[in-house]
């Protein structure tokens, strides 16, 4: 069938790798992309915003935002270390890109714990300057 259509198979298996290639990068990610990407985001919604804030970011992880849950109830104070969920039990590895470096590095899986762990937290989904503060605030930690 190639061969009738013209079309090496080489050149298939070369179009299909570049295809996978393009597919992975799309998904992959830095800390620092997803800050460039709330930046945006909300300088749309004020355009005098200034930058993100590591101390903002603290106390967003910190707080219980008027439920029962924080992120340091399941991540632990130090997003260093290694956590559990509150209710599960499950090991959670650390939250800082610092101490994890597979830690906001793929869009799917980031988009994904966001919309999760903000419902669980807030009850609804965090803003833009509310995930930029939050990862400013895990860069922050050394």
């Amino acid at each position: 069938m190639f061969l009738q259509s013209g079309i090496k198979p080489s050149a298939i298996a070369m179009s299909s790798l570049l295809l996978m290639v393009i597919s992975q990068a799309a998904t992959a990610a830095t800390p620092q992309s997803f800050l460039d990407t709330y930046a945006q985001e909300v300088k749309v919604q004020n355009p005098g915003f200034k930058g993100f804030s590591a101390k903002s970011g603290e106390s967003f992880y910190k707080q219980t935002h008027g439920g029962d849950w924080s992120c340091s109830s399941c991540h632990t104070d130090n997003p260093m270390q290694t956590g559990k969920h509150a209710v599960t039990g499950k090991v959670i590895q650390p939250l800082s890109p610092n101490a994890n470096p597979a830690r906001f590095s793929d869009v799917d899986k980031v988009n994904k714990w966001f919309k999760r762990n903000c419902n669980d937290v807030l009850k609804r989904e965090c803003t833009p300057e509310e995930k930029g503060n939050l990862l400013t605030y895990l860069l922050s930690v050394k």
